[in-house]
């Protein structure tokens, strides 16, 4: 492992070009408008929490195996690797490399099956299809893909470091905490390094409206000033930022403003999207839009191969 950030394979290789990426993802356009890609990348998110939450995985566990995920997507498209197989796939394998230990073959493939049919059968009417054997063969294609570069930094540690120099760590942290765990469902993590994010969500407070409603995240219109804060809830959290005038401390650390602004929008454009979005109504239809995997040529369609394709997919 790298001893900084900068020297690491996750900034050498893995901080990508939008305009690269938005070019890979072209091929799942036709087939998928904007907005329902950013749907997919909530919904399988989900799926890779509720999954690891399942299996009682650090939540650090969980982000690397969301940003494998999201690295493999960058670089294939959605046909080619079925992304039910690839959700466990991914938390196989972070669980690995973030040595929480080797999640058991039985337990892994038990966990997947319980969690697409309690928590999301409205999407995935029958069983998750796949055997252990399709995992292992998955997990060598996304080693491939990532040139074995598996080791991610997150945002939670500097975070940490943000929230204690501000001297608002018990007011702060649980709120930027949960924000930084929303970015996943995003593609800021394959974009801005780490320390950025966890720099926009210490004081995301003081540029966004948040409102909590059925403790989901809503984003109500920006106030007139500079600095903003936050209503109802977060009120207090929001007054106590104020009053640390996190403008300066911003200044202080020179940062590039513009880069930061670029994550306040992708961030407050989630919490619109996510707002709006009705998963139970609205997945099936978009899963039956999304490109599926196809046997490959002079291979037995029933093959146990993991790319034929999945769930609901016609073949």
């Amino acid at each position: 492992m790298a001893g900084n950030f900068w020297q690491s394979s996750h900034y050498l290789q893995w901080i990508l070009d939008k305009q690269d990426l938005l070019k890979e993802r072209q091929k799942d356009l036709k087939f998928l408008s904007e907005e329902e890609y950013w749907k997919l990348q909530i919904f399988f998110t989900n799926v890779i929490q509720a999954l690891g939450e399942h299996l009682k995985l650090r939540q650090q566990v969980i982000a690397t195996a969301t940003v494998y995920f999201k690295r493999f997507y960058a670089r294939y498209s959605l046909k080619s690797i079925d992304p039910v197989l690839m959700a466990p796939t991914c938390v196989f394998l972070a669980s690995k490399v973030e040595e929480f230990g080797v999640v058991s073959n039985t337990r892994l493939i038990a966990a997947a099956t319980s969690v697409l049919k309690t928590r999301f059968s409205y999407a995935f009417p029958k069983e998750f299809p796949y055997k252990m054997n399709h995992i292992l063969e998955c997990e060598f294609y996304l080693l491939e893909l990532m040139d074995c570069c598996l080791i991610v930094y997150h945002p939670y540690r500097p975070l940490l470091q943000y929230v204690q120099d501000m001297g608002q760590e018990d007011m702060l942290l649980p709120l930027a905490w949960r924000i930084v765990n929303d970015t996943y469902r995003t593609d800021l993590c394959l974009l801005y390094p780490p320390f950025m994010i966890a720099l926009v969500t210490s004081v995301q407070l003081d540029y966004s409206v948040l409102l909590f409603k059925d403790d989901f995240p809503v984003v109500t219109s920006p106030l007139d000033c500079g600095c903003l804060m936050i209503s109802q809830a977060c009120l207090h959290v929001a007054c106590v930022v104020q009053q640390k005038d996190a403008r300066q401390w911003f200044a202080e650390l020179s940062v590039d403003m513009e880069k930061i602004l670029e994550i306040i929008r992708v961030i407050l454009k989630l919490y619109e999207q996510w707002k709006n979005f009705d998963e139970k109504k609205e997945m099936a239809t978009i899963l039956s839009k999304m490109p599926k995997p196809k046997p490959p040529p002079n291979r037995n369609p029933l093959s146990d191969s993991p790319l034929v394709a999945g769930p609901g997919a016609t073949r």
